[in-house]
């Protein structure tokens, strides 16, 4: 097997989580500055998991009819990037609306797409995506931190040309990284759908999808709550860090939990914080310790998640399947729920307020749950 290519693939989760460490923090702070009402930051912010829904099927179809899903990534990068230029013309709703949809429509391949490379050069050590995915929160953190001091002195705009740097840092990390060749496997020969009908595959892909629909308001509206409720934007950006550390621990740790627990019962887990989690942060915004409690079960609600359902999802779709059956994943789940938990939660931001809007995104977790222990029943569970 080829020598793993540690650090480009970690450089490029660095610059990538960098950039969403810069934007799903920040922009709303732009949007909030320019005029923008709560339920119009709630479409704008909704783009990326709106546009999983569809674009990740198109990367991932092209993919596994042979075409390198990295050069996919790479072409489609260099578009994304340009069509940010966009965000410099015009601060009107429906000309950002279409800025933003182009923009995530062709960044939207690279993650699902550098995925399913990472985890092809892993080959049968998955338990070592965390130690290369940590590297992605790494650079969230950087960002977070970085930005959040930033525009303690700095007009909000300079999102705007932070996020275009960041860019194109991540692109030339994504032309950088090697190409991986997909093994044979005796499910290549396998229609798609019959892997996607699989009961275990809909608990999966539904409780995510709730579980992205939970974290809306958290991704939408946590920096400006924190800042109505007398925090700075510094402090904001170190309460984003926090729990992005927290999440670093758990990647560390992955290859233990996979020992100790099956991908089942740390699925389980994950839900169970982000009941509690969300819980916390609508009702008690003004009490630090339970915001910094809140922050550390990011670990769980993002971190130990995340890992988990990869694992299911390589174990579930193989062969020539790995590249369309991440991008299934991410947008169905992320895609779907993302983009449903960002426009309600512009809309409950509005009517109930934030604490009841909160606690909705608890609820939406319990649902995941639930769903998770009653269907997904995995050989190794």
């Amino acid at each position: 097997m080829p020598a793993l290519p540690y650090r480009r693939l970690a450089g490029f989760y660095f610059f990538y989580f960098a950039y969403l460490g810069a934007f799903a923090p920040f922009f709303t702070l732009y949007l909030n500055a320019v005029g923008m009402s709560a339920v119009e930051i709630g479409v704008l912010m909704s783009m990326p998991q709106l546009t999983r829904i569809v674009a990740p099927h198109l990367w991932g179809w092209l993919a596994d009819r042979g075409t390198s899903g990295l050069h996919i990534a790479r072409l489609a990068g260099v578009a994304g990037t340009v069509a940010w230029l966009g965000v410099y013309a015009s601060t009107q709703f429906a000309w950002l609306f279409v800025v933003l949809l182009a923009v995530m429509f062709f960044w939207s391949a690279a993650l699902p797409l550098v995925e399913a490379t990472t985890l092809t050069h892993l080959g049968d050590e998955t338990a070592r995506y965390g130690r290369i995915r940590v590297w992605g929160s790494v650079g969230f953190i950087v960002a977070v931190i970085g930005v959040g001091y930033l525009l303690d002195h700095r007009p909000p705009q300079a999102v705007l040309s932070i996020v275009l740097t960041l860019m194109l840092c991540m692109l030339a990390l994504c032309w950088a990284v090697p190409d991986a060749k997909t093994p044979l496997h005796a499910s290549d020969t396998q229609p798609i759908w019959d892997i996607l009908k699989r009961p275990e595959v809909i608990a999966l892909v539904t409780a995510a999808a709730l579980m992205a629909v939970a974290h809306g308001p958290y991704y939408t509206f946590y920096t400006i709550y924190l800042v109505d409720h007398g925090y700075s934007k510094s402090m904001a950006g170190w309460l984003w860090a926090l729990g992005v550390i927290c999440e670093i621990g758990i990647f560390v740790w992955m290859p233990h939990l996979y020992r100790a627990f099956t991908l089942r019962q740390i699925l389980l887990a994950s839900f169970a914080c982000a009941v509690l989690r969300f819980l916390l942060i609508g009702w008690l915004i003004d009490n630090f310790m339970a915001l910094v409690l809140a922050q550390a079960l990011h670990a769980a609600t993002f971190g130990s998640f995340h890992a988990a359902a990869i694992g299911v999802i390589h174990k579930l779709f193989r062969g020539r399947h790995q590249a369309r059956g991440q991008a299934l994943y991410g947008s169905f789940a992320f895609g779907v729920g993302g983009a449903l938990g960002g426009f309600a939660s512009g809309y409950a931001w509005a009517g109930l307020g934030p604490t009841w809007t909160f606690t909705l995104s608890s609820c939406a977790a319990l649902a995941g749950l639930l769903i998770l222990w009653w269907k997904l029943h995995l050989s190794e569970a």
